[in-house]
């Protein structure tokens, strides 16, 4: 069957009746009725919102892990028949410039040491004292007996008891710290902590400044702020519920806060607005006002949250059970800001939200003249501005040809904490391979003398420790490289291991476990991509009824994708934004970063995508003109575009600026990328092209307009 144009740009009487959709519906009963609508909100929010302040400690540090992965299997055999002695057991590192291990000094810090670590009952038994090379070091290895989440936690609670045994600030010379896999995320979490109460003090001001200047009064600002709050914490409120029946990453509430915050008043602002022009255009019917908003902007926020909640569900494709988590608790917390948008949000519109006016505060239509001259302009030099425009966000991408990724080292923590003064310690008595064994799992049957022997043959491997025997038939070969754990080298090396070693043999250990963790995601990636990708030109195409402009709303995401990393690459891997915000550099970008953090930037692109080509195809069904509906609807979005923009680079940029490293690249990569893709593609690029393909945007087959369902914007 041949393809022809179908453009189904209706007449006005042709257009959504005067009911409405669905939408409208739910809209007009949410504000009829929304003293109830209220109320139930509010003893929802309170229901849950109780517990939100205990999410934050009921999380996990841990769960960085790929299942069915032969790292997880070694840790796992080590757990059962080896006293627990994992990447997950505790290490408590003592080290002397001046004292010798013999000293009655240092032993007693070792018998006091041991005894920390046998007061806590996550632990297992202590092994006996490893001296280092230097003779003024030893590490005190202690087996978990509990699961990671609770060695954490375990952690945290011997975190200042070990601490106390140094000696430094008494005017001696012992340095006691905590440290391994535990005391790693122990550390983190507080460090975690700190800053995101840092970046929420930053963020909610400025939000409120943003929200202030966009709408010119208190009582419309206030509004989106409300939503989100309603949002979050009842999201936060099941949250907690969740980590009580299983283990939640404590990245969840990072990422959960981070994007419920930067939606949620990204779709109230599109709301608001829109409410405020319906309702100046007829003050009379606010219950109709709030049913046309809602049947606009309103269907627009639904479709911008499936295709968040779509690009998010991707994530789940990778078998990280810290990804997984990560990514159901951000669609939840999307969910439940939606839902509000939904639903509380129609039901508190009404004329109260021109109270508190400032002097710039303007009553008149939401269609700014300013951006529609400035979509004239465009107009006028459409081809060249295309080319410019492309060439820059391109220009900005660069930079990706030189990606280098690995998993986060030692240095996202201060160096004053216990668990990197402890890794440092270890990595300088017993070489630079000391802080990350290699555990070589050897199953009943194969000789554990061969297969050591085989180890300590592998080039890289510093040294091989003799075989140890297990409750259950297993022997345990720990193998010390000569790479620091985060090392490339270390990474390649666990392959050169395993494809040297006989089948059967496993091998684990932390450097393994990042080794399987870089591997899956490196084969995920292609998949979550193109199921990202897919799902988003679907989603589209569904909303917007045209082939050519559901791939270029897809297409140019990628290149706003490209340019956030592009800058990325050049401020974490190159280090030079690592003074102004306060990092220190890996020379690399963590290893979820390509595959993560797409799928956010995909998200909240596609955001922008769905707000600005919904206008589009709303004006395109009013009048039928292909170039009025590019002025007319980056007339009446160009404003709420550039605010909502502002209002999510001041979320993800706080965050940047106040967490750890991990969350200074994301939110440096996210707010990057909200500022290229709002300002540089809505608003120039797409405008551009639009203008060049004139009706053939709307391009629809004939076949395909038959299966379809009729969406429309207008009203």
């Amino acid at each position: 069957m041949s393809a022809t144009l179908t453009e189904r740009p209706p007449s006005p009487a042709q257009a959504t009746s005067p009911q409405g959709g669905p939408l409208a519906r739910l809209g007009r009963w949410s504000r009829e009725h929304r003293r109830s609508v209220i109320g139930a909100w509010m003893i929802l929010v309170i229901a849950l919102g109780i517990f939100a302040p205990r999410l934050e400690s009921s999380l996990s540090g841990a769960m960085w892990e790929v299942s069915g992965s032969e790292s997880l299997a070694a840790r796992q055999i080590v757990e059962e028949q080896f006293g627990g002695m994992s990447s997950q057991s505790a290490v408590v590192v003592i080290h002397s410039d001046s004292k010798s291990v013999d000293d009655p000094e240092f032993q007693q810090a070792i018998q006091d040491a041991v005894a920390v670590l046998a007061g806590e009952s996550a632990f297992g038994p202590a092994a006996a004292p490893m001296p280092g090379m230097d003779g003024q070091t030893v590490m005190i290895q202690a087996g978990a007996v509990v699961d990671p989440t609770e060695a954490v936690r375990a952690a945290e609670r011997i975190h200042d008891d070990v601490g106390a045994l140094s000696t430094i600030d008494d005017g001696g010379d012992l340095t006691v710290a905590l440290t391994g896999s535990p005391a790693f995320w122990a550390d983190f979490n507080a460090v975690n902590s700190e800053g995101m109460k840092k970046a929420e003090v930053l963020t909610w001001p400025v939000t409120a400044v943003i929200l202030i200047i966009a709408f010119g009064t208190l009582a419309a600002a206030g509004l989106p702020l409300l939503l989100t709050a309603a949002g979050l914490l009842t999201s936060m409120g099941v949250l907690f519920g969740i980590t009580q029946v299983t283990d939640l990453s404590v990245w969840t509430l990072n990422f959960a806060m981070m994007f419920a915050l930067a939606l949620g008043i990204d779709y109230a602002l599109f709301i608001v607005t829109r409410f405020r022009a319906a309702m100046h255009a007829d003050p009379d019917d606010l219950t109709e006002a709030v049913g046309l908003t809602m049947d606009t902007a309103g269907k627009a926020v639904a479709f911008s949250g499936l295709t968040v909640l779509i690009s998010l569900s991707a994530i789940l494709l990778v078998p990280i059970p810290a990804f997984r988590s990560m990514a159901a608790g951000m669609m939840l917390s999307v969910g439940f800001v939606l839902l509000a948008a939904l639903t509380l949000l129609p039901a508190m519109l009404g004329k109260g939200i021109d109270k508190f006016a400032m002097p710039w505060h303007s009553v008149g239509d939401h269609r700014s003249h300013k951006f529609e001259a400035f979509a004239n302009r465009i107009k006028a030099r459409k081809g060249l501005v295309a080319v410019g425009a492309t060439a820059v966000l391109l220009g900005l991408s660069s930079p990706l040809l030189g990606l280098s990724t690995g998993m986060p080292s030692i240095s996202v923590l201060p160096q004053d904490e216990q668990a990197r003064e402890g890794y440092d310690m270890i990595a300088n008595a017993f070489g630079p391979g000391g802080p990350g064994p290699i555990q070589v799992i050897v199953p009943a049957g194969t000789s554990p003398e061969a297969v050591a022997a085989t180890v300590s043959g592998i080039g890289g491997v510093a040294m091989a420790f003799p075989p140890a025997p297990g409750a259950e038939g297993a022997f345990m070969i720990n193998a010390i490289s000569m790479y620091d754990p985060s090392s490339s080298e270390a990474i390649d090396l666990i392959g050169t291991m395993r494809d040297a070693l006989p089948e059967g043999v496993l091998v684990g250990g932390p450097v393994a476990e990042n080794h399987d963790l870089d591997k899956s995601l490196s084969e995920k990636a292609p998949l979550v991509i193109g199921v990202v990708l897919a799902l988003g030109f679907l989603l589209l195409l569904l909303a917007l009824q045209g082939v050519l402009i559901a791939l270029v709303g897809v297409i140019f995401n990628l290149l706003s994708v490209g340019a956030g990393f592009g800058v990325g690459v050049l401020a974490f891997q190159h280090g030079w934004l690592a003074d102004i915000l306060g990092f220190e550099s890996q020379g690399y970008l963590t290893s979820w970063a390509p595959l993560f953090f797409f799928s956010l930037v995909f998200a909240i692109s596609m955001d922008y995508t769905v707000f600005l080509l919904a206008s589009t195809r709303e004006h395109f069904e009013h009048s039928g003109d292909a170039d009025e509906a590019v002025s007319g609807s980056i007339a009446h979005t160009g404003r709420p575009i550039v605010a909502a923009a502002g209002i999510m680079m001041a979320v993800f940029f706080t965050f940047a600026i106040a967490g750890t490293l991990p969350m200074k690249e994301m939110g440096f990569i996210l707010g990057s990328a909200v500022l290229f893709d709002a300002l540089l593609v809505r608003l120039v690029l797409v405008p551009s092209v639009l203008y060049i393909l004139g009706n053939k945007a709307w391009w629809l087959p004939k076949w395909l307009d038959k299966i379809l369902p009729d969406i429309k914007f207008s009203h």
